[in-house]
């Protein structure tokens, strides 16, 4: 996977001996963001994602725990443990992902440039590799 598909972009903090403060905005993503999203009490066991976008950007930051992202363009795969909640994963269009190996009490955040409209949505693989052209 060619590396500019996908980007960890560190996310501005504040550091505090009360505690640090990350903040998100403007320029921080190459994109406004029109949907927040997260997820969490995920089962280790479990995985979620299995889908790509046609048009949508998302930004991926581990708030508490850790889990991995398995990013797929259609030729190579890749994977990113997220870990950090001042770190996030810019996932470009047309990128295959999945999240999986969720650690107890993991949190993550979903920042995505558009609202959800199911037509965006790749959930088949074989559709994917169609899209990719591969």
């Amino acid at each position: 996977m060619e590396n500019n598909s996908f980007k960890i972009i560190e996310i501005p903090k504040i550091k505090d001996t009360r505690g640090n403060l990350a903040v998100i905005e403007k320029d921080c993503l190459p994109f406004t963001f029109k949907r927040v999203y997260y997820l969490y009490d995920v089962p280790s066991d479990a995985y979620r994602g299995g889908h790509a976008h046609k048009d949508q950007l998302e930004f991926l930051v581990a708030l508490s725990g850790s889990f991995n992202v398995i990013l797929d363009d259609g030729k190579t795969k890749n994977r990113v443990t997220l870990n950090k909640p001042d770190k996030g994963l810019l996932i470009p269009t047309g990128v295959w992902r999945e999240l999986e190996n969720f650690s107890s009490g993991s949190v993550c955040l979903v920042l995505a440039s558009d609202e959800f409209d199911e037509a965006d949505y790749i959930r088949e693989y074989d559709d994917f590799l169609k899209f990719k052209g591969a």
